[in-house]
């Protein structure tokens, strides 16, 4: 029976209370909420269940060093005195991810260089010979943290993020990632239990990751590889008991998910990653504009993701917000509505008194995501004709 060790799967702010839920469903223990990340326990089966499932994290890292460091001289030696060849052949490749805050170390950059020279050296002198740096295939990927004179090493065992699911091949110009798109259905409390649409879907990852949580499938169901799979302690058959487990929860889902973007360009990225995850039967992907006002019959969930100005260019983006607003109040009654942006004052020109607002990042960019309750009548008429 393997050990329990601690683990950290890092994402983005605003999703740090998403995440714990989601590492306490799939059995993280001594679950710890810090920013922009959870720490937690566990054994290598919990780990490459964490890294297959988890719809909001962008990694998983297992720490194996922390010490104290002043100087460079002595960011070095402590890792030179590592035990690496426990971890890497001097025949093997690695890359390095560093990231420094504070007035000691002040260049990312520069850390990830002594880091890859103390590991090379260590390694050189044992065995006359070196790894190579790769960024794109390494065998080991190493995270560095520095928080003033706090060093903190750990091993990627995602390799690339976890964002990068496998099945979008084409972005549109404001893409939203699947992370960020998972979280985004998460905060928005769906419990699986009405239809889904999104009336801006750009390359259609809010209708994927929406149609991907409602049948279960494992965020990672299309993705090749893994860190954890070329490091010495890796096992196959526990892998492949982790992935059948999880796959077998996949189910049906009742409802409908439907997507759409007056863009033909967007419908058509929209299409070709949807046919890649291969959902082209459970999403319901056309052309249109949202003042159109098409969407599912009966109680809906609307997510969108509208321009915002700082990345796309709109000619007026205050009478965009205004449309979404009066679209909402025309054709969206009994559904409830989230929209994410970046520009508070478009926000306000929806014209409609949000019940949440929930802050959030879409990449550097922070966010507003508002949550909108559309009633038919008055708000006070819907919930007495609710409680009767």
């Amino acid at each position: 029976m393997d050990k329990d060790f601690q683990m950290i799967a890092k994402t983005m702010y605003g999703l740090e209370d998403v995440l714990t839920k989601e590492i306490e469903v799939l059995g993280g223990k001594n679950v710890e909420k810090l920013i922009r990340a959870v720490a937690f326990t566990g054994d290598m089966n919990v780990l490459y269940r964490m890294n297959y499932s988890l719809r909001t994290a962008l990694c998983i890292l297992k720490p194996i060093l922390s010490f104290s460091a002043k100087n460079e001289t002595e960011l070095y030696n402590k890792i030179y005195g590592f035990a690496w060849e426990k971890y890497i052949n001097p025949d093997g490749k690695l890359y390095i991810d560093s990231s420094t805050s504070g007035t000691v170390f002040t260049h990312s950059l520069y850390v990830a260089q002594k880091t890859k020279d103390a590991i090379c050296d260590r390694l050189r002198k044992m065995f006359f010979h070196r790894p190579s740096v790769d960024r794109e295939n390494p065998d080991l990927k190493i995270d560095v943290h520095i928080s003033d004179t706090q060093v903190s090493i750990s091993l990627n065992s995602s390799g690339d993020s976890l964002f990068k699911r496998g099945y979008r091949k084409n972005v549109g110009e404001a893409p939203l990632n699947e992370v960020t798109a998972a979280g985004l259905i998460q905060l928005s409390g769906w419990n699986r239990d009405c239809n889904f649409y999104d009336p801006m879907c750009g390359s259609g990852t809010l209708a994927i990751e929406a149609a991907m949580f409602a049948m279960n499938i494992p965020a990672q169901y299309y993705r090749k590889r893994f860190g954890f799979q070329k490091w010495s302690d890796y096992n196959s058959f526990e892998w492949k008991k982790v992935k059948e487990e999880e796959d077998r929860k996949i189910c049906d889902f009742d409802y409908q998910i439907w997507a759409s973007d007056i863009s033909q360009q967007a419908v058509d990225k929209a299409e070709e990653n949807i046919n890649l995850a291969h959902l082209n039967h459970d999403i319901h992907l056309f052309r249109s504009a949202m003042e159109d006002g098409n969407r599912p019959e009966g109680k809906t969930l609307v997510i969108m993701n509208p321009p915002y100005g700082e990345r796309l260019e709109v000619d007026d983006i205050i009478a965009l917000y205004e449309r979404i607003g009066d679209t909402f109040k025309q054709h969206y009654k009994e559904c409830t509505a989230f929209v994410i942006s970046s520009d508070i004052f478009a926000l306000k020109h929806i014209g409609l008194k949000p019940s949440a607002k929930i802050e959030v990042y879409n990449g550097n960019l922070e966010c507003r995501l508002y949550k909108f309750e559309m009633y038919e009548g008055s708000k006070k008429a819907s919930k007495q004709t609710s409680e009767q």
